[in-house]
């Protein structure tokens, strides 16, 4: 009897883009990579929706606009857990993704890809927070006021560095994330920015959605001294599949899901299968040829298992090792604030 490698494995995908302004709906098996649908195919347990906000001036105008359209697309991102059995349970605690999966319900956990759209207001950091986010992507394409980006905007009026890294500002906001129990994303930052998150953060940093650079020159992609940076300090680079950066110039049809495995099984041999997870992209240009949709996330699995990684390696690649800094962040926050726990939403 053949076993399913994918079969009771809580998989998380950690990088999820929603639609915006608001397109096909969630709910029903439709054009988007992602739906419930397709969520339950594949077996997946959770998923990060990201709220995507584009990088606009560094101006009050910008910031307004920014702040409001991340509180507009949390909000449609908490809706995806009051369907009912239809939709997901918003749970971005490490325990309420384990209740969720346990209970046969897909988790939703809110997060934000860009500190563009926190403003210039911390105010606005504790009130995400408190609608389940927990993760910010701390930069996207073009410099912030979080800090560099690793592609700098020329539209913008960005040189290739504003700050040297964390701009004093992102040095508190990064601070008051420690607090909150929300984790640094440091997929889209430049090496300085990510490099100082590493060393000033209380609590480990992760990549939720990029590649190893060894293996594909990319600007996004991390290299061998930021891999072995995370794998230092308990990090977690999450292997994305946008194809242009698992090979380099390659289109969708290109590349497969062994090419994703190319990455994960290289940062695992650097830096343990501790510190490498998965995060798609899907509905933000993620995607291979064998891997388009949900659905189809037992392909992954089955070639992890190909490769010769084994039950418990593969429940770390897919969720353990994401659970894990979820919790870390979770304690760190606890010790700030005994009140914390109180505050995470739990189906």
């Amino acid at each position: 009897m053949t076993i399913d490698p994918h079969d009771g494995v809580l998989a998380i995908d950690t990088h999820v883009d929603i639609p915006w302004p608001p397109g096909p709906s969630a709910f029903e098996d439709g054009p988007r990579n992602v739906d419930f649908p397709k969520l339950r195919r594949g077996r997946l347990g959770a998923v990060c929706f990201v709220a995507y906000i584009p990088q606009g001036l560094r101006d009050a105008a910008g910031y307004a606009k920014a702040v409001a359209r991340t509180r507009e697309m949390l909000g449609e991102i908490n809706a995806m857990g009051a369907q009912g059995p239809q939709g997901g349970v918003v749970a971005p605690s490490a325990a309420g993704i384990e209740t969720a999966f346990a209970a046969g319900r897909v988790a939703v956990v809110p997060a934000i890809e860009n500190g563009y759209g926190l403003g210039l207001e911390l105010a606005n950091l504790d009130e995400f927070a408190g609608l389940g986010v927990r993760y910010v992507t701390l930069t996207h394409n073009g410099h912030n006021q979080i800090g560099d980006a690793a592609i700098a905007l020329r539209a913008l009026g960005d040189d290739e560095t504003r700050y040297g890294g964390l701009s004093d500002y992102g040095q508190e906001v990064l601070a008051r994330m420690n607090t909150l129990g929300v984790l640094a994303d440091i997929s889209h930052s430049a090496k300085s920015t990510m490099m100082q998150a590493v060393e000033r953060s209380k609590v480990p940093v992760l990549a939720t959605h990029s590649c190893a650079r060894a293996l594909c020159e990319h600007k996004r992609n991390l290299d061998d001294e930021q891999l072995d940076a995370l794998g230092a300090t308990g990090g977690l680079a999450q292997v994305t599949m946008v194809s242009s950066f698992l090979r380099p110039k390659a289109r969708t049809e290109d590349v497969s899901v062994r090419d994703i495995v190319d990455h994960i099984e290289y940062i695992a041999r650097r830096i343990g299968v501790e510190h490498v997870g998965f995060g798609s992209d899907f509905d933000g240009g993620g995607g291979v040829r064998d891997f388009m949709d949900a659905s189809q996330a037992p392909a992954l699995t089955a070639e992890l298992a190909r490769r010769g990684f084994g039950r418990a390696e593969i429940a770390l690649i897919w969720g353990g090792n994401f659970l894990r800094l979820l919790r870390q962040a979770e304690a760190h926050a606890a010790l700030q604030n005994p009140s914390f726990a109180a505050t995470q939403n739990t189906p």
